[in-house]
């Protein structure tokens, strides 16, 4: 077995506030813990780190053209130092998947924070959105620097919350001033009905806290309109239904659907538009290849399509 190595990926576009964070973190004692800690830089910006300042001594600075960072490549410096951990200084033009694929075994993902200039971000979220998309999804902090008194912080939440409701996000104010969001984000369906209404419009946001709090809703009934999805393959009273949802643009609209059970006598195809209501109950199917909402029907109808029919977070 490989050993086992944490990273910590600090992301952002050029001119983000990445090389200062870093520069702090590896300046804090309290990150410093003995371990030989490989710094791989993946792009050079205006700001060079000053390693005369580190609290942490056992480190080593690598600088990488992106192109370079490839599993043979950094599997070879990691051996050479002797590393325990590595921190990274993500390209910003540089996808996540293409570091994840340049990874060596046994290196394991432990805390991946995404920087933005304020100043810039709503600009990029438009124009590149994919590259703002894939720094957020898998933030566990995101910090927007130079942050100004009349900027929305309502703004740059809901982009974030739109991707990912798990990251803390920090806004942090030209003058040093650090502030936590403390938005909250009700859903916009209460979850403690009798029955759970689901809105046309809000099919993602039930599907995606359908998934990441599956028991919250054991138990309970829902009800909401989807597109059908069936195959010989499955058995005699179980289908799909789902909606096809854009979570960033248009290449990543996938279908996304939940194992239904039912006793309708409805002669179901593919694509056929229903509306549901359904008990939730947290089970096996193969469909997941694992244990995920299976929801038992207790009626079924045919439905007109909604007004949108590609659903999304906004």
């Amino acid at each position: 077995m490989a050993k086992e190595i944490p990273v910590y990926l600090f992301l952002g576009f050029l001119d983000s506030g990445k090389t200062k964070f870093i520069q702090e973190t590896l300046e804090d004692e309290r990150f410093d813990s003995g371990e030989k800690t490989l710094l791989l830089v993946l792009e050079e910006g205006e700001t060079e780190y000053e390693p005369s300042r580190f609290r942490v001594k056992n480190f080593k600075i690598e600088t990488l053209d992106k192109k370079d960072a490839n599993v043979g490549r950094l599997s070879a410096l990691a051996s050479a130092y002797g590393a325990e951990r590595v921190v990274v200084e993500c390209n910003g033009m540089m996808t996540l998947n293409e570091f994840f694929d340049a990874m060596p075994e046994g290196w394991l993902i432990a805390q991946v924070m995404a920087f933005f200039d304020s100043a810039t971000f709503l600009d990029y979220n438009r124009n590149i959105r994919q590259l703002t998309f894939d720094k957020l999804q898998y933030a566990d902090l995101v910090v927007f620097n130079r942050f100004r008194e009349d900027y929305s912080q309502e703004e740059f939440h809901k982009i974030v919350r739109g991707v990912s409701r798990r990251p803390d996000i920090v806004y942090e104010y030209v003058g040093g001033r650090a502030v936590y969001d403390e938005i909250q984000d009700p859903l916009p369906f209460d979850v403690n009905a009798e029955t759970i209404e689901i809105e046309d419009r809000d099919y993602a946001l039930f599907y995606r806290d359908l998934m990441e709090n599956t028991e919250t809703y054991n138990g309970k009934t829902v009800r909401f309109k989807g597109l059908v999805a069936t195959d010989k393959k499955l058995k005699k009273g179980t289908i799909v239904v789902g909606r096809h949802i854009m979570t960033c643009c248009e290449a990543d609209i996938a279908y996304s659907g939940i194992v239904i059970k039912h006793a309708s006598p409805l002669p179901l195809k593919t694509r056929d538009w229903v509306t549901l209501t359904a008990k939730v109950s947290i089970e096996y199917d193969k469909i997941y290849d694992g244990v995920g909402p299976v929801l038992k029907a207790s009626a079924l109808e045919y439905a007109a399509p909604p007004e949108q029919e590609l659903a999304t977070f906004y």
